[in-house]
């Protein structure tokens, strides 16, 4: 019976659980062992026809869960009970040699590195997928003039593509960091009980070399029992990163989204039911769960650090929860990737809505601008900064357009023209550099994520 929703198919991919799930742990585990005894028989450690024994039972896909569990009940240990499982399935003489100088945490560690492998695999492709729409959505949008609001009040004029460009610059720093943490991450370990290869002496770190290569991850420089947990730390910050970038994007729709606002929409589909109650309601409800989820994922950064400190070469106080913290990061960023792309392929932008709320504050989003023609005339900043809010407060408590009220006031009309006046009541002469920045993000996006394309 499933407890949790991670655990019921409600969040993440079948492709992502599958990475977690108890069988291709301890398949996982026992490639580890397979290769180890490969590698040790190649140099001469154990003999290689033991080597080539204990590949073939490790990598015969015929030890399984339910068996390890029967030996685990007895002997109380998951890992005596995997290499019991193992032997079981190996001539006699070849096994004195399974799991030969290594220690239970070179199992756990190294195939926690290569569940993590595996889950980058899934994650990046879709951070540089989220990197490449936002860029399209950006250049889609980038001639529409937007209120930017700061302090949620509007407060300039913007191009509406330049919010999409900003969350496409980071989705793509994000295929950046990922590539950067692997070599620090993915760690194989096989030095045994306290990091010394003490068995094997001076050839283990050639042993965890050939390893390493074989799982497609990085020898450890120095280990104590366990790989450092900073490791793990800095993987699921990374996560956590990720997801804090998505609940940015996400928050951003829901606000855009308000009945008041309404320039953005998730899209609805035929048959949706926005609320129980309210039949006319749209709820921005992959956007909120977007935020939800990223709550779970930030808080599973704290666990990570609190790991980092253990005693002596290592205790058991940060196992327990490693096996919540490392599959949950996984499985709800992988979740909220797959609910963005949906969100950002399908989103509805109202461009009407758009223009139409640049004049909400009847025209005083253009206070910036006529403050600048003001000095641009030779008025002094701060005076003409008073001149500026003195009319812009007038207008508001008059509710009269503020081009209007500045035609008619002195400090205006006799350093202006009206056509001077007209011409700064003109929103798409206020993007600034927008058009430029867009495409340079494109480029970036376009060259960071190429491989993916």
């Amino acid at each position: 019976m499933a407890i949790l929703p991670i655990d019921s198919g409600r969040y993440g991919t079948k492709e992502m659980l599958d990475i977690f799930s108890e069988q291709k742990k301890v398949n996982y585990q026992l490639e580890i062992e397979g290769t180890a005894a490969i590698s040790q028989s190649e140099i001469g450690i154990i003999p290689k026809t033991a080597g080539k024994i204990i590949h073939n039972a490790a990598m015969s896909g015929k030890i399984t869960v339910k068996r390890i569990k029967e030996l685990e009940a007895k002997s109380d240990h998951d890992t005596a009970a995997l290499v019991e499982s193992l032997s079981e399935k190996c001539a006699k003489n070849a096994r004195p040699w399974i799991h030969y100088g290594l220690t239970s945490n070179d199992l756990v560690d190294t195939s926690n590195s290569m569940q993590m492998r595996d889950a980058l695999k899934i994650i990046e492709p879709k951070v540089a997928k989220m990197a490449l729409l936002l860029a399209k959505r950006a250049v889609q949008h980038g001639k529409i003039p937007a209120v930017g609001r700061t302090h949620g009040q509007h407060a300039s004029i913007i191009s509406f593509g330049l919010k999409f460009a900003n969350w496409a610059a980071e989705m793509a720093k994000h295929v950046e960091r990922i590539e950067e943490i692997k070599k620090r991450i993915l760690i194989c370990k096989t030095l045994g009980v306290v990091g010394t290869g003490s068995l094997m002496g001076a050839k283990s770190l050639e042993v965890q070399k050939r390893v390493a290569k074989r799982l497609n991850l990085f020898p450890a420089d120095v280990t104590t029992q366990i790989v450092p947990r900073e490791r793990y730390a800095e993987y699921v910050f990374e996560l956590a990163l990720i997801g804090a970038t998505l609940e940015k994007i996400a928050v951003e729709i829901r606000n855009l989204q308000r009945t008041e606002i309404g320039e953005v929409a998730e899209q609805f589909k035929k048959g949706q039911m926005g609320s129980s109650a309210v039949p006319v309601k749209r709820n921005p409800t992959k956007s909120e769960r977007v935020s939800s989820l990223s709550k779970i994922l930030r808080s599973q950064i704290a666990i990570t650090f609190e790991n980092i400190p253990l005693w002596h070469e290592r205790d058991l106080s940060n196992s327990a929860n490693e096996r919540f913290v490392l599959p949950t990061a996984a499985i709800l960023v992988d979740e909220m990737l797959e609910t963005m792309i949906k969100v950002i392929s399908s989103l509805m932008v109202n461009e009407k809505r758009i223009v139409d709320n640049l004049y909400i504050t009847k025209g005083q989003i253009f206070a910036e601008f006529v403050l600048e023609a003001l000095i641009k005339k030779g008025v002094p900043r701060f005076i003409a900064y008073r001149d500026v809010q003195r009319v812009a407060f007038e207008a508001k408590d008059k509710e009269i357009q503020y081009i209007d009220a500045i035609k008619n006031d002195k400090a205006f009309s006799t350093k202006l023209t009206k056509k001077e006046i007209d011409s700064i009541f003109s929103p798409e002469k206020h993007l600034g550099a927008s058009p430029l920045i867009i495409s340079n993000v494109n480029k970036l996006v376009q060259e960071t994520v190429k491989k993916f394309i």
